[in-house]
């Protein structure tokens, strides 16, 4: 008896000692990811169990290689990473100017660099290399004063034009979320911040309901009143922005793709296309209506199986986990992403400096923005934009991207004041 006890205690001691370097791991956090990764093939290899493709062993693979990843990097003092910024910045523009020269082509789109026979996709990673370079400004500038949150947009400009230009708007749109994210977090006015997604609104609804927009105008002049030192320019120059902002919205309707517009027409009526622009929408809402409260069972959803939503397996993910797993199904991997996100606003609250909780910050806005878009698609609520869903979507890039951030996200955490009982 007492050789057992000793050997217990001796493979405890070991087991301690082997998980010491990440004493403070957020196992929650990693729980989460690997749950919705392996649901993520689960409802990836349904959606694709009649045409015998293994995208769903890539995904698992992937997530083999993210967890590897996870780990390494929550050993590794992430606060490196702020003397090395420029250096990640500058490698992210590279990739994003490579496949602009040296990409593939797909559906209108330049996105993609064969590497090692897999296709690679550089605006994905330059989602992470944004938000450490952002971490880094706002940590030695917090956005307190105007000139900071100038300086901060100009460095997320460049690579926002470069994803733009692909084209990519729904990445684009990802960086912006990421920029608008950590300059809350950063200590921006939340005035300006709102001033500066304006001249969208504005364009949008003055195209829209005339009426409405004479509102809208009056609200941001008043925000313009009351977020600068100096009311009356703040007041005309929110005025003069949102109100050339209106007929401005023509031209940049003209710098979409045809089926960037196609995307955002059919989102107000998909009926207008039904077997065309509009069919992927009507496909979705007809199977996610179709699951029900408990869903059909899983490999025995009908629009799944017969393939009804074609490359469902991608941005179409959720429409397949609402067909044949439910709303309860639904309702959990909402769950799952609300606790996934409120372990990231934890992290970053208790963050040892400004730098690991800006990166923290980041990583949410990406997840939590992507999650808000790629489902509001799925049931008809937002327009198709092709943005994935994070850890459950097919995508490799898109998969390590989300683990890359996961990771250094870990790393704050695993190096964050240990609590003293």
């Amino acid at each position: 008896m007492l050789q057992r006890s000793v050997f217990g205690t001796h493979v405890g001691m070991r087991w301690k000692s082997f998980l010491a370097p990440w004493q403070q791991l957020d196992w929650p956090l990693l729980g989460l990811t690997l749950g919705l990764t392996g649901l993520g093939g689960v409802m990836i290899r349904s959606a694709e169990l009649n045409n015998g493709q293994t995208d769903w062993w890539w995904h698992w693979i992937i997530g083999g290689i993210g967890l590897a990843i996870i780990l390494t990097l929550a050993r590794w003092r992430y606060e490196l990473l702020i003397q090395w910024h420029w250096v990640v910045y500058a490698i992210t523009l590279v990739g994003l100017i490579a496949v602009m020269f040296l990409g593939t082509s797909a559906n209108g789109a330049q996105r993609w660099i064969g590497i090692l026979g897999f296709q690679v996709q550089p605006s994905e990673f330059a989602k992470i290399g944004l938000i450490i370079s952002l971490a880094a400004i706002l940590h030695s500038e917090p956005a307190s004063t105007l000139m900071a949150v100038l300086r901060t947009l100009g460095v997320a400009a460049v690579p926002w034009l470069f994803v733009f230009l692909e084209p990519n708007l729904g990445t684009s749109l990802v960086f912006g979320s990421i920029t608008m994210g950590m300059l809350y977090w950063g200590n921006a006015n939340p005035g300006w911040l709102l001033l500066m997604i304006s001249p969208i609104i504005s364009a949008i609804v003055f195209n829209a309901y005339l009426p409405a927009w004479f509102f809208w105008l009056g609200g941001m002049v008043y925000i313009g009143w009351r977020s600068f030192s100096w009311p009356i320019l703040g007041a005309l120059g929110a005025l003069a922005v949102n109100a050339v902002s209106g007929g401005l919205g023509h031209m940049l309707w003209g710098l979409l793709k045809d089926y960037q517009k196609a995307r955002l027409l059919l989102f107000l009526d998909p009926d207008q296309d039904p077997l065309g622009g509009g069919y992927h929408l009507i496909q979705s809402k007809i199977a996610i209506g179709a699951g029900g409260i408990w869903g059909r069972g899983l490999h025995q959803g009908t629009q799944t199986q017969l393939r009804f939503i074609p490359e469902q397996h991608t941005d179409f993910i959720f429409s397949a986990i609402g067909e044949e797993l439910g709303f309860i199904g639904c309702l959990c991997v909402l769950l799952a992403f609300w606790f996934l996100c409120l372990r990231l606003v934890i992290i970053a609250q208790n963050a040892k400096d400004n730098f690991g909780s800006l990166i923290a910050i980041g990583v949410l806005s990406m997840i939590v923005f992507q999650t808000i878009v790629n489902i509001g698609m799925n049931i008809g609520v937002a327009p198709i934009t092709g943005i994935p869903l994070p850890l459950l979507s097919y995508g490799r890039s898109a998969l390590l991207a989300n683990f890359l951030g996961l990771g250094l996200v870990q790393s704050v955490a695993n190096h964050r004041p240990r609590l003293k009982f």
